[in-house]
């Protein structure tokens, strides 16, 4: 697998810091996943660990493009593991899963939720805000150090719009819709275009083509040949005009050709 490569703006959403962080055991392996993570060129966006059937220690991390290949992930795994057995942040024995974010994906940095707008999510306050922890609705992206969301619980007469401090935010996530869908299985084929060039399986970009996952501008007509007119369609064969013709050419009044 080809290393991942990146543009400045690529490198500073490398290096950006997460505002949803894990407390606990969790923070510990965070602290010895991130930087393993982050010199590979990929990003650490949630550690979740879970006992059932056993611990189970999932690290789910992303490029910083926001998409995560099968073979990123088995890369992610090689590296990661030999570091965790050294630094045994976890006193039992556990099951390492390396995850991509999925499409109902958690937001945890100030870029997720400029990314993400327009988008259907739950949020639940670490602080409570307005009385309340758990807020759902459309993601309107970010205001100064706040994050601007239309709720869809709300009454007609009241507000809906609700500006929650990102630094006060527990869990953030996405919800899943149809059109979330779709625009993960655009970036999906995009990313997913992008990998076979990197390892040589498709042809390189033209030179004047426009990089995967951006709109393609409409194509417009330059063809300036003059536009071909549709053939008149011919008149019905039954017509009170073609009887007479007819009637005339058989008195011999006119020539039937």
């Amino acid at each position: 697998m080809t290393e991942p490569t990146f543009d400045p703006v690529d490198a500073d959403l490398l290096t950006e810091p997460r505002l949803v962080v894990e407390p606990g055991v969790a923070a510990r392996v965070a602290a010895v996943a991130e930087p393993v993570l982050q010199g590979m060129g990929y990003r650490l966006v949630r550690i979740r660990i879970s006992g059932e059937a056993g611990c189970t220690v999932q690290v789910m991390a992303e490029r910083p493009d926001s998409t995560m290949q099968i073979e990123d992930c088995e890369a992610v795994s090689r590296a990661l593991s030999p570091v965790l057995d050294i630094a045994d942040p976890i006193d039992r024995a556990y099951r390492l899963e390396i995850s991509s974010p999925g499409i109902d994906r958690p937001l945890v940095r100030r870029s997720d939720f400029v990314r993400y707008s327009g988008h259907l999510v739950k949020i639940e306050m670490a602080v409570a805000h307005q009385n309340r922890k758990r807020f759902r609705g459309v993601l309107n992206g970010v205001e100064g150090e706040a994050v601007r969301v239309t709720r869809d619980d709300v009454p007609k007469d009241q507000e809906p719009d609700v500006l929650l401090p990102m630094a006060d935010i527990g869990e953030a996530k996405l919800v899943l819709t149809d059109e979330l869908i779709a625009e993960s299985m655009r970036r999906g084929k995009a990313a997913e275009r992008e990998l076979k060039r990197d390892l040589g399986l498709a042809p390189p970009l033209a030179p004047h083509a426009k990089p995967s996952g951006k709109a393609k501008a409409p194509v417009k007509d330059t063809d300036k040949r003059p536009e071909k007119k549709p053939a008149k369609k011919p008149l019905p064969q039954n017509t009170k005009q073609h009887r007479l013709a007819a009637q005339r050419a058989r008195r011999g009044e006119i020539d039937p050709d």
